[in-house]
């Protein structure tokens, strides 16, 4: 799991220099997906608890609810990854003399970078 060891390896990168979020896109998208239907699985059964009319129009208020729910995630994981994209496209490279100037920066020391 290649995958998984760059996604480790970016949550303990103390220097910030890699965004461990662009790694954890899947992971993020599928634990939302998963977390919504559990919601809407106790949702269900609570109402057929109550009364079978009742978990009927919650059976059919999840299925919509769900819907929803991975649109709206899926929709703000896009936009998570396109501002990262942006953030990438924008930031200099390496070999750049910014990066250097931002290197010797008083803000780069109260960052900490190196």
């Amino acid at each position: 799991m290649p995958e998984a060891k760059g996604m480790w390896e970016g949550l303990m990168d103390f220097s910030f220099r890699r965004y461990a979020t662009p790694g954890m896109l899947k992971f993020l998208y599928a634990i939302h997906l998963l977390g919504g239907l559990i919601a809407a699985v106790a949702w269900v059964v609570l109402a057929f608890q109550q009364a079978p009319v009742q978990g009927l129009l919650a059976l059919l208020g999840a299925l919509v609810g769900y819907f929803l729910w991975a649109l709206y995630c899926r929709v703000a994981l896009e936009v998570l990854a396109a501002i990262f994209r942006i953030a990438n496209a924008v930031a200099p490279s390496r070999g750049d003399s910014q990066q250097q100037e931002y290197a010797e920066s008083p803000v780069a020391e109260m960052v900490g970078s190196d």
